[in-house]
């Protein structure tokens, strides 16, 4: 807490108020935007938990689709199947305001290549049921996995905005109304005692009129 180096007048003191009323009313305003940040952001970081979950398993079922696979088909065989996909896919990425934070949301626009609308890029002949469980396993989780890149992005974009908004209420509460408030005190204070000064010089001139004028 410090003094501002300002002149102690009227003119400074209605105006260090201003400022003093402005800062407190903003720190009221930030630390409730600090507090519904901080409740959004637990609530995606906990829905954030569960679908990275699902996402893990998800992948994990496919990988070991693939896996198995690999044990009867060759890794030629296998990557000439899988050369040429039957979908082409694009991302649309909007923006969206949550508490002038701003996070992406996004959407895959999927462009099908293959004339009869198969997501499986190859003939039955030379592969197994176990490739098209994991092409089908992924396929189905494409859309959680872009949502879980959504959501994490928002986590990253949120704990930042938090840390700004935190940092410019502990600014606010600890530094700037508490200097605003002894700097008021402060002139406050020299007006008092100047009044008080001008009060006894006042006295004093009366004293001497009144004793010329007895005389």
């Amino acid at each position: 807490m410090a003094k501002l180096n300002v002149s102690p007048t009227r003119m400074n003191l209605t105006t260090l108020k201003k400022r003093l009323a402005t800062s407190v009313r903003g720190h009221k305003l930030l630390k409730d935007k600090q507090d519904e940040l901080m409740r959004r952001f637990i609530e995606i970081v906990k829905k954030n938990k569960v679908l990275r979950e699902e996402v893990e398993r998800e992948l994990s079922g496919s990988f070991k689709d693939f896996l198995l696979a690999s044990a009867f088909i060759s890794p030629e065989i296998l990557e000439e199947a899988l050369m040429f996909p039957t979908q082409k896919i694009n991302l649309d990425i909007t923006i969206k305001n949550v508490m002038s934070v701003e996070i992406p949301e996004m959407e895959f626009i999927v462009e099908e290549t293959a004339k009869d609308g198969s997501i499986y890029p190859y003939g039955y002949a030379q592969t197994t049921a176990d490739v098209d469980d994991a092409i089908d396993k992924l396929n189905k989780i494409l859309q959680k996995l872009l949502e879980l890149a959504q959501i994490e992005k928002s986590v990253q974009l949120m704990a930042s905005e938090i840390e700004s908004t935190r940092r410019r209420v502990n600014a606010l509460e600890y530094r700037t109304i508490p200097d605003l408030q002894e700097t008021i005190r402060y002139i406050m204070s020299k007006l008092d005692e100047n009044e008080r000064a001008n009060i006894t010089r006042l006295m004093k001139v009366k004293d001497i009129i009144t004793k010329e004028s007895s005389n």
